[in-house]
């Protein structure tokens, strides 16, 4: 797996894995280039061939907040790691720019993706209501402070 900047070419590839994960709710071409247009940072991973694995970004919010817009991974390419590569790669990218907290939303029944959050120290701080339209599911919003802020998960037990 290569992990390398999220480009305009991209974009093609990408939208039947967001239809794929997220349905009705799923990004249009239009969402990613307006993000890639933004200047905001987005990450992809591709096998040895170059074909996309997953996808990650992650959004300013000044003066010293970062939000992660997106994470999703390919479901044939799922619990390879993948989603830990990227979200780590967001992290240290928050890390560089400074951010004081890093925020995030997830779908309430996402729960393996919450497990994941939170071995990287983020905790719930609130829900959205009928946030992911047009399924009316809630988000959870969780986030993560500078001081938990490093290279890898943290043990809270």
């Amino acid at each position: 797996m290569r992990l390398g900047a999220f480009r305009w070419w991209h974009v093609d590839e990408v939208l039947p894995i967001e239809a794929d994960l997220f349905g009705a709710g799923q990004w249009s071409p239009a969402m990613f280039w307006n993000e890639l247009a933004s200047r905001h940072y987005y990450r992809v991973a591709t096998d040895d061939g170059g074909a996309v694995l997953g996808y990650a970004g992650l959004a300013g919010a000044p003066p010293d907040e970062v939000w992660v817009q997106v994470i999703a991974v390919r479901r044939d390419a799922q619990r390879r790691g993948i989603g830990r590569v990227l979200l780590e790669d967001l992290l240290a990218e928050a890390n560089r720019r400074g951010a004081r907290s890093t925020l995030l939303e997830v779908a309430v029944d996402n729960v393996a993706a919450q497990r994941l959050y939170a071995t990287y120290g983020f905790e719930p701080i609130g829900v959205r209501r009928g946030y992911y339209q047009p399924s009316n599911t809630d988000a959870l919003v969780m986030q993560r402070d500078a001081e938990l802020t490093g290279d890898g998960p943290h043990d809270h037990g």
